[in-house]
C-alpha cells in the first residue's frame, strides 16, 4: 500500500527541516511525500529544496490559507493512504507509518486515527498534553468528541464520499471534516492506540487568541452537520481538561 504524507508550510523556516526529516526517518518504504508552500518569503523553500531529491512533489504558490493547502496536497496525492504532518510536528517514531499500515490491512478499515502528544512551542522535550482518543462512536462525536485531527489517516477513495475540506472556515475546517466522516458518512474506523505524531502548542487550533472565532465556527459547522451545536462545543472543551491531567501524570 502505498502512503501518500502531506505537509503544508507558509514560512515555517524554524520548525519545517523537523517535519520533512521525520518523514523521511520513516522505515515503510512506499511513501509519497508531498509538500505544499504557500509562497513563503522567510526561506522555507531553500530548506525544502534541500531535500529535493527525496520529497516526491513540491508545490510552491500563493494560496488561500493550510486548508487550501491541504485540498492541493490531496488532489496531487495518488497513494492508497492519506495522512498529514504539518509542518511545526513530527512522527513519535521511525516506526508510526508502518504500523498505521498494518492497522489498515488487518482492521480492514477506511479510517485509522491514534493518540497525540502536544510539546511546548519552546522546549519540545516538555509534554503539554497527552490526547488519548479512545475509542470511536458515532454517539460520542454528537457530544463532542473528535480523534486528533493529525493522527487520522484516510483511504484515498473516500474522499470521493465525504469531499474535501471547506476552505470557508479558516480554523474549523478540520472539526467540519472530521464531522462528516464520523457522523454523516458513517465510515469503516480503527483506533490504533499508539502515539501517531508530537505536534508544538501555538498552532490555529491551539492559540488561545483564535478561541472565539474557533468556537464560532465549531458552532456554524455543528448546526450544517445536524448536531446540537452547544452541547457539543461544551463537550469538545471539556473533554480536553484530562489531556492536561495525564501529561502531568508520569508514566
Amino acid at each position: 500500500m502505498k502512503v501518500s504524507i502531506i505537509t503544508s508550510c507558509y514560512n515555517r523556516h524554524s520548525v519545517v527541516r523537523k517535519a520533512i526529516e521525520s518523514v523521511l526517518a520513516q522505515d515503510y518504504p512506499n511513501i509519497e511525500y508531498i509538500v505544499v508552500d504557500g509562497n513563503s518569503t522567510d526561506g522555507s523553500m531553500d530548506i525544502i529544496h534541500e531535500y529535493r531529491d527525496r520529497i516526491s512533489r513540491i508545490v510552491c504558490e500563493p494560496d488561500n490559507g493550510m486548508y487550501e493547502a491541504i485540498n492541493k496536497g490531496i488532489r496531487a496525492a495518488t497513494g492508497d493512504i492519506v495522512g498529514l504532518l504539518h509542518s511545526d510536528d513530527c512522527f513519535y517514531d521511525p516506526h508510526t507509518i508502518s504500523e498505521v499500515v498494518e492497522a489498515f490491512k488487518n482492521s480492514k478499515a477506511e479510517m485509522v486515527y491514534g493518540n497525540g502528544l502536544f510539546m511546548n512551542e519552546r522546549d519540545t522535550e516538555r509534554i503539554v498534553r497527552k490526547w488519548i482518543s479512545g475509542k470511536y462512536s458515532r454517539k460520542a462525536v454528537r457530544w463532542g468528541w473528535l480523534p486528533l485531527h493529525p493522527t487520522v489517516y484516510m483511504k484515498r477513495d473516500c474522499f470521493e464520499k465525504v469531499g474535501m475540506y471547506d476552505e470557508n472556515y479558516r480554523i474549523a475546517a478540520d472539526t467540519d471534516f472530521l464531522v462528516r466522516c464520523l457522523y454523516n458518512q458513517h465510515l469503516k474506523v480503527h483506533y490504533l492506540d499508539r502515539f501517531i505524531v508530537k505536534m508544538r502548542m501555538g498552532g490555529l487550533s491551539t492559540d488561545p487568541k483564535l478561541c472565539r472565532r474557533k468556537w464560532s465556527e465549531d458552532i456554524k459547522q455543528y448546526k450544517a452537520n445536524g448536531i446540537p451545536p452547544y452541547p457539543a462545543l461544551t463537550g469538545k472543551i471539556l473533554s480536553k481538561i484530562p489531556q492536561y491531567i495525564k501529561a502531568k501524570i508520569p508514566w
